[in-house]
């Protein structure tokens, strides 16, 4: 299969590719870029693990085609934490244990970043239905709840 050119912004910084018309999002970051916070899951869309920030809205790398991020902005997960040390959300999500395995946890986090930019102070409620596409199986996500409203409170 031929290679398409194609330029975005990855993680704040502008990159040209080429990928074949059928690559996904997930394996150009995981194989061809290096990036492997974001998780291969389910590869149907349904369990939020391979969640990237797409011009800033949580999106299923896994479901996106490589060539639809053309022109656009992509942040992984190894773009969340300042310089030094962790984001608000990741430190809410070590404070509170929120972690568990680790495996679904950068798409929870990327999910969390983009809902406290967007509501600074959610309720319960809007937590519980931002993070209904990211599915954990180790804990019942009370302690994911706490941390992202911990996290909304405040350094």
């Amino acid at each position: 299969m031929p290679h398409r050119p194609f330029s975005f912004r990855l993680n704040g910084r502008e990159r040209s590719l080429e990928a074949p018309a059928e690559r996904v999002l997930l394996d150009l970051l995981r194989e061809d870029l290096g990036l492997v916070g974001t998780k291969r899951g389910c590869d149907l869309g349904t369990c939020g693990c391979c969640t990237v920030l797409l011009d800033g809205r949580p999106t299923l790398s896994c479901l996106t085609l490589a060539h639809e991020v053309a022109g656009r902005h992509v942040q992984t997960i190894e773009a969340v934490a300042p310089t030094t040390g962790l984001s608000r959300v990741q430190s809410a999500f070590v404070e509170h244990g929120a972690t568990q395995c680790g495996f679904c946890t950068p798409g929870f986090v990327l999910t969390a970043t983009a809902l406290l930019r967007d509501h600074p102070h959610p309720t319960r409620e809007q937590v519980v239905a931002a993070i209904s596409g990211n599915l954990c199986r180790c804990t019942g996500y009370t302690k994911i709840i706490e941390a992202i409203l911990a996290a909304a409170e405040g350094p």
